[in-house]
């Protein structure tokens, strides 16, 4: 039952990245691919935790974890730039 429930969140989530990738490549403004961006990361990270479930390893929620401290702290990278013109003042 786990083997099903993995093999449709795999395809879930790869649909939903494709999806939030064409979103981040179109957007019509820079907000809409920040915010497609920080989708993305939320999508990898659900899929990194797919995985961890699908091999029985801890490995991969400690990766899942780290992924998302680098995603917020990119989305409000990207936020503080687009609202100021600089990161560190």
């Amino acid at each position: 039952m786990i083997g099903v429930a993995c093999i449709i969140a795999f395809s879930l989530a790869t649909i939903s990245l494709v999806l939030t990738g064409y979103r981040l490549v179109v957007g019509p403004d820079p907000l809409d691919r920040v915010l497609a961006l920080d989708t993305l990361v939320i999508n990898a990270i659900g899929l990194i935790a797919a995985m961890g479930v699908w091999f029985a390893t801890s490995m991969y929620f400690e990766m899942s974890l780290l992924f998302a401290v680098f995603g917020f702290l990119s989305t409000v990278a990207f936020c503080k730039y687009i609202l100021r013109g600089n990161v560190i003042e």
